[in-house]
């Protein structure tokens, strides 16, 4: 009989959400379309007609997208674990994705989590307001060089690397001034690429600091599971196993930068022989291909993706 093979997951965040996503599933699978109306029920929201019809701007209301590229990829997940009977043996989440990958390791209950996202994105969305916050994306300096571009021209105002992604891709976020200040110090120290992206808020930067208060308070209530599968964290770019610090870890990330490249790294270190991503879109797939190009990696998001996984 051959070897069980070692499997990651690793979960998508905000930015892969789009209208229809799921649908096929849901029109495959009882599982899929069980997620969504529990989902449903959770919120008292038509969640699932959102996801499946949009319209986009109102799915890209960050209180919107969370619970929904969350309901996406859980839907997605509990068909591989029923149909398939795959079970990871450790999990990572971009961001929003961290949620996905616990609820994949057990340690937080699909409602509460889905609970909890949709008041994260509304938090996130409160912290800051309209049009006084800005991220961008800067492509071919390295993370140090970074660094001190935000700290150069912070000017008393808060910018700092929001998402180090590797592949040379790092996203920074702070006060639109000082965005806009550092997107052009990044040029002229040489970077290829500037550009500032369409977000609603300053994700991971210490503007969140009022969403991070908000949110230990809802993570109060919710019970955390002990878990034995891995989770990769995006504070700490390393693994917990302790349930007693996952609600810590989540208060710390809506201020702290998601360290995607050392996470692959991480994941790479323990060598599983396949990674999926569960969800919406496909960027986790080719940063983790830049990464770490020895990582057998695919996407599975719509029902011809398993066809991959014979």
């Amino acid at each position: 009989m051959a070897a069980k093979a070692k499997l990651a997951f690793v979960f998508p965040g905000q930015g892969s959400q789009y209208a229809g996503m799921g649908k096929d599933f849901c029109d495959r699978f009882a599982a899929a379309r069980d997620t969504f109306a529990e989902a449903d029920d959770a919120l008292n929201v038509k969640l699932s007609r959102l996801c499946f019809e949009g319209p986009e701007d109102e799915l890209k209301l960050t209180e919107n997208t969370q619970p929904a590229i969350l309901t996406a990829s859980i839907a997605i997940l509990r068909v591989l674990q029923k149909e398939y009977s795959i079970e990871p043996s450790c999990v990572a989440g971009h961001s929003l994705g961290e949620y996905s990958a616990l609820v994949a390791a057990g340690a937080l209950a699909f409602r509460d989590a889905v609970r909890v996202v949709r008041e994260r994105g509304r938090l996130m969305q409160q912290a800051v307001p309209a049009g006084q916050g800005a991220m961008a994306v800067i492509l071919g300096l390295e993370p140090d060089a970074v660094e001190n571009v935000c700290a150069e021209t912070a000017e008393g105002e808060v910018v700092s690397p929001a998402n180090l992604n590797g592949g040379g891709q790092i996203a920074i976020a702070g006060a639109k001034p000082a965005v806009i200040r550092a997107m052009a110090r990044a040029k002229e120290r040489g970077a290829k690429r500037v550009l500032e992206l369409p977000v609603s808020a300053p994700f991971h930067c210490a503007l969140m600091r009022p969403a991070a208060e908000g949110l230990e308070k809802v993570l109060a209530g919710v019970e955390v599971k002990p878990f034995s599968i891995g989770v990769i964290t995006n504070v700490e770019a390393d693994i917990n196993n302790d349930a007693s610090r996952v609600k810590s870890l989540l208060v710390r990330q809506a201020v702290s930068p998601v360290r995607w490249e050392e996470s692959v790294k991480r994941l790479e270190a323990l060598a599983p022989d396949r990674v999926l991503e569960i969800g919406p879109g496909k960027v986790l797939t080719g940063l983790i291909k830049r990464i770490s190009p020895k990582l057998n990696v695919d996407n599975i998001e719509k029902p011809d993706d398993l066809q991959k996984l014979q």
